[in-house]
């Protein structure tokens, strides 16, 4: 039966693409790993990995061993997590967070989080959608914040809070005379979105019906992966694009009077939630998690939570 350390150095040939990188990862020799991949291969009988091809890349039969031993790995975590039970909450734990939420939720409780969880080695990354759902199916990641549902069968979401959504334009646009906007206003020209497989430019298109002509300059195709390079761009040009509510928290108060616009009823909302995979090990971290977020949440945003019936949630 292969060890436990054998099915992490196949775990790691097989996301690395190479024998070397995956020693270096493992911080052993590759003759040494190299040796016990070959004892797991001739003791299953089994070709794990085909060395004649530049990356690294399993067998058919190896992507068979390689997703069992995901599974036992995370069993073995399970194992582990009883014992955390008992104590302390402790351990590793990666969370992916989207790009439209991660400047601006993760400020608020990582802090706290840090002085109430010291034993907890909380690693963060920002990720799309699509990548943060691959990376939590194939235990790369304990968890994810970003927008939902998803309807997913695998995933677990965890609602925590809801974003309104609100129009910031520019001083020369046609909704800057707005008072309020519309969704018949929405489909105005000169929008700036952010970049394909983005979540939130999918609600966006959602809310707006867009055509050939959206673009701010006909010349210019610009999408962004941070909504702050949308901020700045509508600050000193052209345009509008639409705001998550914890997004607006950063403008100044005369941004806030001036370019920042609310939608007219019934106005959409977003639902941000924490999501896990249904074989989750690590239950104690991501409800400390999901209760450390909320805390420290803008009473505003607190209030759409508690105040959620009839609210219009715009979907991915």
């Amino acid at each position: 039966m292969p060890t436990l350390v054998q099915l992490k150095y196949i775990l790691a040939v097989s996301e690395l693409k190479s024998f070397n990188k995956a020693a270096r990862y493992c911080n052993v020799s590759q003759p040494s790993l190299s040796t016990q991949v070959r004892k797991v291969e001739q003791e299953l009988e089994i070709k794990i990995f085909d060395r004649n091809t530049k990356p690294i890349m399993p067998t058919k039969n190896g992507n068979k061993v390689i997703q069992q031993a995901r599974n036992i790995l995370l069993e073995n975590k399970k194992l582990l997590n009883i014992r955390q039970d008992k104590g302390e909450i402790s351990g590793d734990f990666h969370l992916s967070c989207i790009h439209s939420l991660a400047p601006y939720i993760v400020p608020l409780f990582i802090s706290s989080f840090s002085t109430k969880y010291p034993k907890v080695n909380l690693k963060i990354s920002e990720l799309k959608t699509d990548e943060i759902l691959e990376r939590l199916l194939d235990n790369k990641i304990d968890a994810g914040l970003l927008v939902t549902p998803l309807l997913n069968k695998k995933i677990e979401e965890h609602k925590i809070f809801y974003e309104k959504f609100y129009v910031f334009t520019s001083a020369n646009h046609v909704l800057y005379d707005k008072k309020n906007v519309s969704y018949k206003d929405l489909k105005s020209k000169s929008i700036w979105l952010l970049e394909e497989g983005h979540c939130l430019r999918n609600q966006v298109l959602n809310l707006c019906s867009m055509n050939k002509d959206y673009k701010v300059f006909k010349n210019i195709i610009f999408d962004s992966e941070n909504l702050e390079t949308l901020i700045n761009l509508i600050r000193n040009g052209d345009g509008f694009t639409l705001l998550p509510e914890l997004a607006t928290f950063g403008l100044s108060d005369y941004e806030k009077k001036k370019f920042l616009k609310k939608i007219l009823d019934p106005a959409p909302y977003r639902e941000v939630s924490l999501i896990n995979s249904l074989n989750y090990a690590k239950n104690r971290i991501i409800s400390a998690l999901k209760k450390e977020i909320y805390e420290n949440l803008p009473s505003k945003v607190k209030f759409n939570y508690q105040n959620n019936q009839n609210l219009n949630i715009i979907n991915i």
